[in-house]
């Protein structure tokens, strides 16, 4: 049984940083590629960031280039995603997933599986 457990989330001011975690299991995690998506009140679910399988190849929305940064351990099956220079546009739900093929990993419709996410507000 996939399991996809989000945590980090909480209320901070804006130009601050948290660090979300992304722990699964029930997969071969080395075999998968990450990724983190997030979905704002009212709109629809967005791409955010990927990592590849052996941590190498990296993408991330222009949105958030330059800001957020993707990573993994192997080890402990989970993913990371460091937030700095937070915006109150940076306000959502944020979930990871996990993706066979790299050519899917930023459309949402190739995903069947949702944990239930981790809140991030953003507001002084």
């Amino acid at each position: 049984q996939v399991q996809l457990v989000e945590s980090g989330g909480e209320l901070v001011q804006p130009g601050g940083s948290l660090r979300l975690s992304c722990t699964t299991s029930g997969f071969t995690f080395k075999d998968y590629h990450m990724t983190w998506f997030r979905q704002a009140p009212g709109k629809e679910r967005e791409f955010v960031a990927a990592v590849g399988n052996f941590g190498i190849s990296v993408r991330h929305a222009a949105s958030v280039r330059g800001r957020f940064t993707i990573s993994r351990d192997n080890s402990k099956n989970t993913i990371y995603l460091e937030m700095t220079s937070l915006k109150p546009e940076d306000t959502a739900r944020y979930y990871c997933n996990a993706a066979m093929r790299w050519s899917d990993i930023a459309t949402v419709q190739s995903y069947e599986y949702w944990g239930h996410g981790t809140q991030v507000t953003v507001s002084s």
